[in-house]
């Protein structure tokens, strides 16, 4: 039994299942059989975090990075030994995390409302941290596209209080944006999404998924048809977190299911329990599997040695499951 003190921000035990199939891996529709491995269980990797989020796969050093944002630093946890420790410190609260295309960090920062790149030498490169003049929000979540191309949601949420970030006012709308790979000009994409927030690409990248977090009376995920040029159109509703559940961060699969953080809405008539976790949906937004965590789930990524090991940054701890899929 894994055990953690409340010192380092968790209070509980967590035990693998002893069982197989692992009981905590839901099955929705048949569908989804497919992905569970008969022989696996969810493992919590490491513990100790306030608010874990943006998981970021190195497979070049077989370790994976993840948002400790309210403790202001980025932990690490190394797959050949299982060590679990600090890699950043102050992060200047760092929130999504991913790579670009020659294997640099890239970050979404709190501190400074900026997008940043870390080079190889260690040095910090700021990709963006104005839009026409004006601050940044607080940029949320961050993928990088084949060509190149920088994506990123922006937010208020870092910098509503003194938790994620310091509390400032809101200058910009709530925004997705894009960073040109040629001349690294920052383009608005998207202002009419109340709390933007994950964002992942189909296989083909032919579309842009985007988590709405902040819609009402629920959150959900859009579709844009994605152009060569960057330019989105034909936005389609592929989620609607209908009822007590909420959406966060989200990653898809080689054959386009959408692995979905998961928890409770926050509302005060609503019960968490059960909710906590992952939601696998289809491309067509079906429901299809459910992890269950004894967490809220904030974002997720693929990775390990064959591209199957999901990672789970949920509130305190880091959980993985190996999957018969790859991201």
């Amino acid at each position: 039994m894994l055990t953690h003190s409340a010192a380092l921000g968790a209070s509980f035990d967590f035990a693998p299942s002893q069982r197989y199939p692992d009981p905590r891996i839901e099955v929705l529709d048949p569908s989804f059989a497919k992905y569970r491995i008969f022989s696996s269980t969810v493992e919590m990797l490491g513990s100790g975090m306030r608010w874990a989020e943006g998981p970021v796969w190195f497979g070049d050093g077989r370790y994976l990075l993840v948002s400790d944002i309210p403790n202001n630093r980025i932990m690490r946890y190394d797959e050949a030994s299982g060590a679990w420790g600090v890699f950043r410190s102050p992060s200047n609260f760092a929130n999504g995390l991913s790579r670009d295309r020659q294997g640099r960090l890239l970050a979404c920062e709190h501190g400074g409302r900026r997008i940043t790149r870390t080079e190889y030498d260690g040095a910090i490169t700021v990709l963006a941290d104005h839009f026409e003049g004006l601050p940044l929000n607080s940029p949320n979540d961050i993928v990088c596209q084949s060509n190149g191309a920088i994506w990123f949601t922006d937010p208020p949420f870092g910098i509503g209080g003194h938790w994620e970030g310091a509390k400032e006012d809101a200058q910009l709308p709530h925004a997705v944006y894009r960073i040109d790979p040629a001349t690294g000009a920052l383009q608005q994409v998207l202002t009419d999404l109340a709390g933007p927030n994950g964002l992942a690409f189909s296989p083909d990248e032919q579309a842009l998924y985007i988590v709405e977090s902040r819609s009402q009376p629920c959150r959900k995920v859009w579709a844009y048809d994605l152009s060569a040029t960057g330019a989105l159109s034909g936005k389609r509703l592929v989620i609607d977190a209908d009822g007590p559940g909420a959406l966060d961060g989200i990653a898809v699969d080689e054959e386009g299911s959408i692995w979905c953080g998961w928890g409770s809405n926050g509302r005060l008539d609503a019960q968490p329990e059960g909710l906590d976790g992952v939601r696998v949906f289809n491309p067509q937004g079906v429901a299809i599997g459910h992890i269950h965590l004894p967490e809220r789930c904030a974002n997720l990524c693929f990775g390990g040695a064959l591209g199957n090991r999901l990672f789970m940054a949920a509130s305190h701890s880091l959980y993985a499951l190996y999957v018969e899929t790859r991201g």
